[in-house]
């Protein structure tokens, strides 16, 4: 049977991060709660003047291997697991003179923040835990009859229960399911440790939490939600604006990794995730406006990314800008944060974008793709294969165009001119589609020119297209049993052609 409220007799704590603690047990000890204390805790609580027992007190068994054995004891668990409502349970804990656990108060070893400092194989092995986990699975299972607090965020509304009679039956099980996530993630880490050194592991456990909700998912009638791995830090800021939905979500992503492998100032105007426009300049605020100018009708409802912090010179621009769904930039300034105030529902975040993970996870099914991460930028292996070499304006046009077709959805061509991409290809199912998209959108300023592919181009007709429309040079990566005619064209037509050797395929 389970209790509905569950008053506090005598209380378990065992605890390495003590914030909060001393505050939290003096509150359990007025309520009339008996503290039992392991190693470092019971003395943190006595230097504090709280009346505490020790753990080796109740068990009869010193502390040993270096504390490595503490709570691991018939007198500790069968305290914990007792079921309150289990007359038999009850007679066993009478016969063996064993007391019952209602509250366990544990948090674990600082595996990974010990990962994060040293790697010293010894010192990290110390902090897998075994005896918090241990307690915590305990109490968590037997959440009928006991509260488990395993975090300071949890200690107010704990000690407030306690006083106010007793934790009722959905705070013990929300503790409960907290608990169960904290010893999952725990594991998750070690694994992910242990694993380490393996660019694609054989094993990889991924504990998720929610991080917020969205307006919806895709499209209106989907649920939508943000989850992220516990330990790392959100991507981005919001500071204003509507919330997100997941279509937002996906194009800021996709924004922010864009302008951030481009050294220069730059922006990116973003629709479904691939660029409209992309742009350099001297400032950021020139580079919004001639990424705004490279597509302004696909511009509208974009996602713009700045790979400077907004000033109020780049706030005035925005604003005066048409409909932007989204701004993201690595910070702003506090005159700037008025100005962008005065469009309540635009959404800023301020971030990067940027993750540590080095994978790329995405679902199939009920199965999942991993990959390691698509780096972009290295032009050390490029080689000029004709025999026009590019200017010095076409080599940083070429440099530029390649990282914007690096993050455009396959088949992708771009053209750019001048440090801005005036005609972008993406999504087309034909190479010589994505030439005659990027054409088109070009027009007349394709004319002297350079243009990127994300492979290698099939047959020269795609060449062709982006030569009659004036580009000088082009960068691809070679590799296609035509290269040759393609070489043939390029020559032929007075191209540089400058092959990468690496593809940037996007999907």
């Amino acid at each position: 049977m389970e209790l509905t409220r569950l008053p506090v007799r005598r209380a378990l704590v065992s605890v390495s991060d003590r914030s909060g603690l001393i505050a939290l047990c003096r509150r359990l000890a007025a309520a009339g709660v008996e503290l039992v204390a392991s190693g470092g805790t019971a003395d943190a609580l006595s230097t504090a003047g709280l009346s505490v027992t020790q753990v080796a007190t109740v068990t009869g068994f010193p502390e040993m291997l270096g504390g490595r054995v503490k709570t691991l004891h018939p007198a500790i668990h069968a305290g914990i697991l007792a079921d309150p409502g289990n007359p038999d349970h009850l007679r066993q804990l009478l016969d063996a003179g064993i007391e019952r656990f209602e509250l366990v108060v544990v948090n674990l070893y600082p595996f990974t923040e010990t990962v994060a400092a040293t790697d010293d194989h010894g010192r990290i092995i110390e902090q897998i835990d075994i005896g918090g986990p241990a307690l915590i699975r305990a109490a968590a299972k037997n959440h009928a009859g006991v509260g488990v607090v395993t975090s300071p965020d949890q200690y107010e509304e704990v000690a407030e229960a306690v006083e106010s009679g007793g934790l009722n039956t959905e705070l013990r099980r929300r503790l409960a399911a907290d608990a169960f996530f904290l010893t999952s993630s725990y594991d998750a880490a070690i694994v992910g440790w242990m694993e380490q050194g393996d660019e694609l592991p054989e094993r990889m456990v991924v504990p998720l939490q929610l991080r917020r909700g969205l307006r919806y998912g895709e499209n209106p009638h989907q649920a939508g939600a943000m989850y992220g791995v516990p330990g790392t830090s959100e991507e981005f800021e919001q500071v204003q604006g509507k919330e997100l939905s997941f279509n937002n979500e996906l194009d800021a992503h996709a924004a922010a990794a864009l302008v951030a492998d481009i050294p220069e100032p730059a922006c990116a105007v973003i629709k479904h995730t691939n660029a409209c426009g992309v742009a350099t300049a001297h400032s950021i605020t020139d580079a919004f406006a001639a990424a705004w100018d490279c597509d302004p009708v696909s511009a509208f409802g974009s996602v713009i990314a700045l790979n400077r912090p907004i000033d109020e010179e780049a706030a005035r621009a925005l604003l005066s800008a048409g409909f932007i769904e989204v701004a993201v930039a690595p910070g702003v300034t506090d005159a700037a944060k008025i100005l962008m105030a005065e469009k309540a529902n635009l959404r800023l975040l301020i971030g990067s974008g940027v993750t540590a993970s080095g994978l790329d996870t995405r679902s199939v099914g009920d199965g999942y793709l991993v990959q390691s991460a698509d780096m972009v930028g290295d032009d050390s292996d490029w080689k000029v294969v004709t025999s026009r070499t590019p200017t010095s304006e076409e080599w940083r046009d070429l440099k530029f165009a390649w990282v914007v077709a690096a993050h455009t959805k396959s088949n992708a061509v771009v053209i750019v001119s001048s440090g801005r991409a005036i005609g972008i290809g993406a999504g087309d199912q034909s190479r010589v589609g994505a030439a005659e998209r990027a054409v088109m959108k070009a027009g007349a300023r394709a004319a002297g020119g350079v243009a990127a592919s994300d492979a290698f181009f099939p047959f020269r007709d795609g060449l062709d297209l982006l030569a009659d429309a004036g580009v000088m040079a082009v960068v691809e990566p070679g590799g296609s049993v035509r290269d040759e005619e393609v070489l043939g064209a390029a020559e032929e037509r007075g191209l540089a052609l400058v092959f990468t050797g690496r593809r940037h395929f996007r999907h």
